[in-house]
């Protein structure tokens, strides 16, 4: 008898002793729980300001899934001159900047408003224009000369006139010439992106500067052929950089970081270096990652 209530006894502190631990898990999963909502979630949107060639060219519809599928970020693209992508940069309302303008991107890295600073890729420039070449520049031996048979002829030259890469590269061209074409009624500013620009140079049959990639990828709907190519002035060198957490607070600096990488790593590379081939029988971009070090 005796032996079976100090077996009940122990049955019945083994008892309570099970309902206070399970009391006590439930009460730290309780405040285990509270403590994940209280966390801030991660933010898994990257803003991207880029140049309209990195979209007009379709190098991004490619490379977008890409990285979304590999680093599970989701990437917002905001396809703007560089100018404009530069500027979002200095004001921190974009995380990571994919640009062509060398010279206007330094400011931003010299003063630290961008990190991480690489080199991505090039093509190059081109003059376009009616087929019939009113105003001979295919005979040109420079671009420089070029840009002066226009002037010359007065031919209708359609401008991005948006402070876009593109927009940067011909106005220093003109200033090159040592010639100011803005004020001539044949002088047109678009203020659009590049392949709005190409449309209307091809409606009004004029010259245009665009970079290859856009023309090549809208080629089959414009009345345009390629009149000037190959000078070295007419290269066209793409950066990448993301804004620098340490002047922006609210900026998605490992989402920025994580495009960067995901640029410049050699899976990214060898599909820019393919991108165009098979379409075009040429690749639209060259890959460069690396070879500014």
């Amino acid at each position: 008898m005796k032996k079976r209530i100090t077996t009940l006894i122990a049955l019945l502190l083994t008892l309570v002793m099970l309902v206070f631990a399970g009391c006590a898990r439930q009460q730290a999963s309780k405040e285990e729980a509270k403590k994940e909502e209280t966390k801030p979630a991660a933010n898994k949107e990257v803003i991207l300001a880029t140049t309209t060639s990195t979209q007009d060219s379709g190098l991004l519809d490619v490379l977008q899934p890409e990285f979304e599928k590999k680093t599970g970020y989701k990437l917002k693209v905001i396809a703007v001159g560089t100018g404009a992508a530069l500027k979002m940069g200095e004001k921190g309302e974009a995380d990571v900047l994919l640009t062509h303008a060398p010279k206007s991107e330094k400011p931003l890295v010299d003063s630290g408003v961008a990190v991480n600073y690489s080199l991505v890729m090039h093509n190059d420039f081109i003059l376009v224009g009616p087929e019939n070449d009113p105003a001979g520049i295919k005979e040109a031996k420079t671009t420089a000369e070029a840009m002066k048979k226009i002037f010359d002829k007065g031919a209708i030259f359609i401008s991005r006139g948006d402070d876009s890469g593109t927009h940067k590269k011909e106005l220093s061209l003109w200033q090159e010439a040592k010639l100011e074409p803005k004020g001539r009624k044949w002088y047109q500013e678009s203020g659009t992106g590049m392949g709005a620009t190409l449309n209307i140079a091809s409606e009004k049959q004029g010259y245009t500067l665009t970079d290859r990639a856009t023309y090549l990828a809208q080629k089959g709907k414009l009345k345009l052929a390629i009149l000037k190519q190959g000078d070295k002035s007419l290269l066209n060198i793409y950066h990448v950089m993301n804004v620098n957490p340490e002047k922006f607070s609210k900026v998605n600096a490992e989402g920025g970081k994580a495009f960067v990488d995901f640029m410049v790593s050699k899976e990214t590379q060898e599909i820019i270096g393919k991108f165009g081939v098979d379409k075009y029988g040429e690749p639209l971009f060259f890959p460069d990652a690396g070879k500014d070090k």
